[in-house]
């Protein structure tokens, strides 16, 4: 089944649409997850939390491409997880518990401004994405999205780990040169 009629279940609500994207994407998105939790478990809870997500986003969403959309949310539960986890390391939970009772005191550190520049970085990365040639996207959205290891992109590239680490490297002083020409740096 592909995307657009998958959407199409979304909107019309119908249950079908989970299960396709359950189908086809699960184990692309429990890769990304799994690569920032190490844990396969926890990888399962966030791709069900993101299912859930989108269920309830799509519509008034309609995203252009609902691999990288489920992936994305995705990744961001895997991402919210790992801090839950390494706060309850650091404070047995008790740090966030007091972080979150201070925060009724203390003003946000964001503001609208901030905001909107973080969505303006963030659309600058992604034009630099879609510019870099395909070998080197692939590494970098592996390496800096889906927070791949080294050695696994290399095995999965058919490079050494120091090769990886090259183009890595060289794609990041791209990055660099690209948002010292947009003002971000």
């Amino acid at each position: 089944m592909n995307d657009e009629e998958i959407i199409a279940f979304y909107f019309e609500r119908n249950e079908a649409a989970i299960e396709e994207s359950e189908n086809k994407y699960k184990s692309y998105c429990l890769a990304a997850a799994e690569n920032i939790l190490d844990s396969k478990e926890d990888a399962e809870e966030c791709f069900n939390s993101a299912l859930l997500a989108v269920w309830n986003s799509i519509p008034p969403q309609k995203p252009n491409n609902l691999k990288i959309y489920i992936a994305k949310i995705t990744r961001n539960f895997a991402l919210n997880k790992l801090k839950e986890k390494t706060a309850e390391k650091r404070g047995g939970g008790k740090t966030e518990a007091v972080m979150e009772e201070l925060a009724e005191c203390v003003p946000a550190k964001e503001n609208t401004e901030d905001a909107f520049d973080a969505m303006e970085l963030e659309k600058s990365i992604n034009r630099f994405a879609k510019s870099l040639p395909e070998k080197e996207r692939n590494f970098f959205i592996r390496r800096y999205f889906f927070m791949e290891a080294l050695h696994k992109i290399a095995e999965r590239y058919g490079t050494s780990e120091n090769g990886a680490a090259v183009i890595l490297c060289r794609v990041r002083k791209k990055l660099k040169k690209h948002l010292e020409k947009e003002g971000f740096i």
